[in-house]
């Protein structure tokens, strides 16, 4: 081979090389130690269940934190980035994805879950790797107990499960009850036994609730407790679990003949569940953290009409909640004047009066936020705003 053939070739093996190195995939952001980090960037993980059983309320949750990104993606002088993992409404995928978010994409902090049990299954590994979580709306206690780096900006079943039990004997007249309670979801089991605890507390009988019925993960035949609640013929039936369990067993309840009033906590709060129970959700209560019509603070004015500009739809719960757990978490950080995990951590342990879309947040001595709660009822197709509660 000549020597301009040899040079030619040597040429063009240095520009593929060149080629080669400027395609190279831009290695995960190391994310800062402390303030003074380096980087123009810092990194906050999301992990939502977009997909599988609970993938409405992930999504509306998504919508809600990525506008709060939108309209605020700065702090301390850095670009706040999102990194969003589905956790596809699955427990060992909710663990994995936050082992992803911390090893692989080094955030700060994490955002996440929607679903108690999701967001129990990613605590050992929060409080072990020292990474601060804040939940948008998982309500079950046990999320936030004993672990100082799970926080929440959501209200907590016990509370729920109490404002629920005052609408049906205060509201609804009600002296009798029965429970429904998917045995599989956390959320389902305790907030059912909270509502059973203060509806027996209210009525000052120990019989009032007739029977808890059980049914499993995926069932879509409730005629085995829907037969058990008509011969029991109660005042009320509460129900809370996932939206789409909610409607089917209504619609099949209907079917039944079976006319008394359903009612549900905040997991209903999803367009899905009106698409499915379609007429015969209508008139149904349920509680839950957040309505346009009862908006509590001037920071729900941005939200609203932000909202309404990027999405043409009325805000709803989840989004409100998700764009809470965002500013709260960037509120933290410019309190700590740090990007470091644990300076995060302390700041967001001492959060109080922080005015949300959600309402005014304090989180106590457990990481749980102390606010109102808003009950709704399905009217005419839609959630329509019933009334506040206030915490005593």
């Amino acid at each position: 081979m000549g020597n301009k053939k040899v040079r030619l070739l040597t040429l063009a093996l240095i520009g593929l090389l060149v080629l080669t190195a400027g395609c190279a995939p831009k290695p995960a952001e190391e994310g800062p130690a402390d303030s003074e980090a380096e980087g123009d960037v810092i990194r906050i993980g999301v992990f939502e269940p977009m997909t599988g059983d609970s993938a409405a309320g992930g999504q509306m949750t998504w919508e809600g934190i990525e506008l709060a990104n939108n309209l605020h993606d700065e702090v301390l002088g850095k670009k706040v980035e999102l990194v969003l993992v589905d956790n596809k409404t699955d427990k060992n995928e909710a663990a994995n994805a936050v082992i992803r978010l911390i090893e692989k994409e080094k955030v700060v902090a994490i955002i996440g879950s929607y679903g108690s049990s999701l967001s129990m299954a990613a605590g050992p590994t929060v409080m072990e790797e020292k990474i601060p979580a804040v939940g948008c709306s998982p309500t079950n206690p046990l999320v936030t107990k004993d672990n100082p780096y799970y926080f929440r900006v959501c209200f907590i079943d016990p509370f729920q499960g109490s404002v629920m039990a005052q609408y049906a004997y205060e509201d609804l007249g009600a002296k009798t009850a029965v429970i429904v309670r998917n045995v599989a979801d956390a959320y389902s089991v305790g907030l059912n036994n909270y509502f059973k605890e203060a509806f027996i507390k209210l009525t000052g009988d120990d019989e009032a609730v007739l029977a808890e019925l059980d049914y499993q993960q995926g069932d879509q035949d409730f005629t085995a407790q829907l037969t058990s609640i008509k011969k029991l013929n109660p005042d009320v039936i509460f129900a809370p679990g996932p939206y789409n369990d909610g409607a089917l067993m209504i619609k099949q309840a209907r079917g039944l003949g079976i006319d008394a009033p359903f009612m549900g906590g905040d997991t209903w709060e999803a367009p899905e569940f009106i698409n499915i129970g379609d007429k015969d959700v209508e008139g149904v209560a349920l509680s839950t953290h957040y309505s346009v019509d009862a908006a509590p603070t001037e920071a729900a004015k941005e939200f609203v009409d932000a909202y309404k500009d990027k999405y043409n739809a009325e805000p709803n719960a989840f989004a409100a909640l998700g764009y809470d757990a965002y500013m709260v978490i960037l509120d933290a950080i410019e309190r700590a004047d740090s990007y470091e995990p644990t300076a995060i951590r302390d700041a967001l342990a001492k959060t109080a009066d922080f005015k949300g879309v959600t309402g005014t947040i304090t989180l106590d001595e457990n990481g749980d936020a102390t606010k109102s709660a808003v009950i709704l009822q399905v009217q005419d197709g839609a959630f329509k705003y019933l009334t506040t509660v206030e915490p005593n």
